[in-house]
């Protein structure tokens, strides 16, 4: 039976020859994603305003959520 998951499994992955192959090509890609997801969280700390519909206190914590999920990628 075909399944289209198996088609766009094929697409993405490469075919290799050896697990350290692989293991290269999926550590290039997730620092690729990893360094586009901290551009997005830096741009998002630097463009927020308080809008003054919530409270002072909501918002900074709103702020720290995002810069511990920013730090959380330095790890």
């Amino acid at each position: 039976m075909y399944d289209a998951s198996d088609y766009v499994v094929g697409v993405v992955l490469p075919k290799t020859e050896s697990l350290r192959e692989f293991t290269k090509f999926v550590e290039e890609h997730s620092q690729t994603t990893d360094k586009s997801l901290a551009g997005t969280l830096m741009s998002t700390l630097t463009t927020m305003k308080f809008d003054g519909f919530r409270t002072m206190h909501e918002h900074v914590i709103e702020m720290t959520n995002i810069l511990q999920q920013d730090l959380s990628l330095l790890e």
